[in-house]
């Protein structure tokens, strides 16, 4: 087994989304060769007070590989148009092969409580022959409890190589998903046609559903693998999210409404047993995301709400609304612990159109 070691961006403890942080993207032509896979990456605090920015990039050429992408991101504060801290870093992948991807993690410079946005800009690339498809990876077991516990095995089918290294880039279950952290196990050398197993055992940030499992070496790179992390054994879901409702604040049901009117999205939820028995109560967050309809959908809207279900049975929730944009939008509804922790399946889809 090898020992494994983290890259440098991944933090172990990340706070919840916070409405406070702005995302911002600026690029040139949507044309470019290299280009950010989703125009929103995600942006948080780490425990240490540092702001971390992580995305994907996305390989648009089907006839050549990319190397030395290079990515700016801009931390600015609330009240200054001028960047506080300007970071450049590049992606995790040191090639990104024809129509591929790489994730990618840049944090601040400093843990600045002051930095509430960050944009991202590419900044170039350079154009290269590509490394052969000659690494297999593949999950061997995966356990959720407590901690994230994996193991792997990486064969290599060709020459021997240096500089290997296993990539776990965990992801959230929003749509599309977002990069919330990434894992690196150094391998070193491997001999031809060697078959080497590794292990990985974190805590991991609780919103993660699953990862990316990946590889590249000196010369070599893998196919991406989607790995699903199993829902803890010692999790019982304590809630149920039904009758999502678009309502007036009259309370009056909606099924179309207008832009810059102010409505009310409302859940009701069951609530089968308390979490903490001693004070019969049942911290949550709940989460509202609005999204476009469509081939390619945008997130126009995330809410939050913090609040504490008391005893069992039907409880509602609801977060105000404002839309700003027209069109057919589909909701979703989420509720997680304190720890961020799902303690409710995912709410029903519900379909509003927007005038």
């Amino acid at each position: 087994m090898q020992k494994p070691i983290l890259c440098a961006f991944l933090i172990l403890l990340l706070v919840p989304f916070s409405q406070s942080f702005s995302q911002e993207y600026y690029d040139n032509a949507p044309t470019l060769t290299v280009s950010l896979k989703n125009e929103t990456p995600f942006v948080y605090q780490d425990s240490e007070g540092y702001t971390v920015v992580v995305g994907e990039v996305k390989n648009n050429d089907s006839q050549t590989a990319v190397t030395n992408v290079r990515i700016q991101v801009n931390f600015f504060d609330e009240s200054d148009p001028a960047p506080i801290e300007i970071v450049q870093g590049k992606t995790t992948l040191e090639v990104i092969p024809q129509n591929g991807e790489s994730p990618f993690a840049i944090r601040s410079q400093t843990p600045n409580p002051d930095i509430t946005q960050a944009s991202v800009t590419l900044l170039g690339f350079d154009s290269t022959g590509g490394k052969q498809k000659g690494l297999t990876i593949f999950s061997n077991d995966v356990l959720l409890d407590s901690s994230f516990h994996f193991s792997g095995t990486l064969q290599n089918s060709g020459a021997p190589n240096s500089n290997t290294t296993a990539y776990l880039a965990f992801y959230d279950g929003f749509e599309p998903p977002r990069i919330l952290g990434i894992s690196a196990i150094d391998l070193g050398d491997v001999d031809s046609d060697a078959e080497i197993t590794f292990d990985l055992n974190e805590k991991i940030d609780s919103r993660a559903v699953g990862f990316l499992l990946f590889a590249e070496s000196s010369i070599f790179y893998s196919d991406f693998v989607d790995v699903k992390i199993p829902t803890p054994q010692s999790l019982t879901k304590l809630l149920t999210i039904s009758d999502v409702a678009i309502k007036d604040t009259l309370g009056n049901n909606l099924s179309e409404i207008e832009i810059g009117s102010t409505v009310n999205i409302e859940s009701k939820t069951w609530v089968q047993f308390a979490e903490d028995q001693s004070t019969n109560e049942t911290p949550y967050t709940y989460f509202v995301q609005i999204k476009e309809s469509g081939e390619s959908p945008y997130v126009e809207f995330i809410g939050k709400y913090d609040g504490r279900f008391v005893g069992t049975g039907i409880q509602s929730q609801t977060i105000d609304w404002v839309p700003e944009n027209s069109g057919l939008f589909f909701i979703e509804t989420f509720v997680w612990d304190r720890n961020n922790v799902p303690i409710a399946e995912q709410g029903p889809f519900v379909l509003i159109h927007v005038k």
